[in-house]
């Protein structure tokens, strides 16, 4: 039965054992794996990939990776989230070429302003927050950008140990986008940071630049695998109104 955002967040938990005689449908996966392509991305860059853990040979693989724990050992399938922040200028000009596809042919001169704002933020501002030498032109950047903000409000983020935090943090967003589209669907997840992420790089043949940001775990949950009763710290303790 397809749940309620509301129902889906209280039913969605990290399900430490699934159970092997109930088998999921790998195209729900997929769909969900889709749905989670619409979270916000910084600067609608989208750098991350997914890998769709379907074969039971490498689900194996990945538990072991996992440090063999019950969330990845009972799975029936698994999702690893990947960061690929050394994709920027692929990323960059393929948001470069739907806004042009969108505003139409025409002459650069034709643009109106908000046009060329759009447009030069692909190809000028992008490139000037993501490119760096070695760390050298970022720690420069972040210098330069300090002495600004002594006089005024200024984008900080500038070497590239911030890009790669705000690359994570979109992969992150479309992660708990999945794990929610899963839960609607009445199927369970867990997300696993335990991992040797070296390793499982190794396994998916994935480029020295690209990173591990989370895998996920896919099943239907036995009772045993919800660990306990859900415990957040008190709401009044998190919520702070200006």
């Amino acid at each position: 039965m397809i749940k309620t955002f509301e129902e889906a967040l209280h039913y969605r938990r990290a399900i430490r054992n699934y159970d092997a005689t109930k088998p999921i449908d790998t195209a729900i996966v997929k769909k969900c794996i889709e749905q989670a392509t619409l979270a916000p991305s910084s600067s609608n860059m989208q750098l991350y990939e997914f890998h769709h853990i379907i074969s039971k040979e490498t689900n194996q693989k990945l538990a072991e990776f996992c440090f063999d724990q019950g969330a990845a050992k009972t799975a029936q399938e698994m999702v690893v989230f990947v960061v690929r922040k050394d994709l920027w200028k692929e990323r960059a000009q393929s948001n470069l070429q739907f806004l042009k596809s969108i505003f139409g042919n025409k002459l650069a001169a034709q643009y109106s302003k908000r046009e060329k704002f759009a447009i030069n933020y692909y190809q000028k501002l992008i490139p000037l927050t993501y490119f760096d030498f070695f760390g050298i032109l970022g720690n420069l950047k972040f210098a330069i950008y300090w002495i600004i903000g002594l006089f005024r409000p200024i984008y900080r983020e500038a070497r590239s140990k911030d890009i790669r935090v705000v690359a994570h943090k979109s992969a992150a967003l479309a992660a708990q986008t999945f794990m929610i589209g899963m839960a609607v669907e009445g199927y369970d997840t867990c997300p696993m940071e335990g991992i040797d992420s070296l390793r499982i790089k190794k396994l998916l043949k994935l480029p020295a630049g690209a990173e591990i940001n989370m895998v996920i775990s896919c099943g239907i949950r036995k009772s045993e695998g919800v660990t306990g009763p859900r415990f957040r710290i008190p709401f009044d303790k998190v919520y702070k109104q200006w």
